[in-house]
């Protein structure tokens, strides 16, 4: 496997990890495009969290460095792209299920099945 050319500030794997996924939006768009359907830049803005267009491309431009997502011109005048996970990003799944358990069961979230496409448990209503 491959490592990205990216400077890291520790030799930490969990360091690294955080160096790469641990803001405020880059798990948000790897969300999107693994279990809602969203692929183009207008898709993904619109969300309910609303990430401003400057932060999204630069998270995009982040995210395709990192090997984790690809992008293909689907129009060309004016060109706009859709964005897609690689088997790198997708290999993410588990971490996001971790995640969003760990907010279900102790800050009340919503809890969502990919399997169906729906929010199976919203706050204050454990499964």
């Amino acid at each position: 496997m491959t490592q990205p050319q990216t400077a890291f500030r520790s030799r930490c794997s969990i360091a690294r990890t955080l160096d790469v996924l641990g803001d405020k939006w880059t798990l948000l768009v790897v969300r999107d495009l693994m279990w809602h359907g969203k692929h183009t830049f207008q898709e993904l803005q619109a969300s309910e969290e609303h990430i401003a267009a400057n932060l999204l491309s630069e998270r995009l431009k982040r995210l395709m460095g990192l090997g984790l997502i690809t992008k293909e011109a689907y129009q060309d005048r004016p060109v706009r792209y859709r964005y897609t996970l690689t088997d790198q990003g997708r290999s993410l799944e588990p971490v996001l299920l971790q995640i969003m358990g760990w907010g279900h069961v102790h800050l009340g979230g919503g809890l969502y099945d990919p399997q169906t496409g729906k929010t199976v448990a919203e706050a204050g209503q454990l499964p």
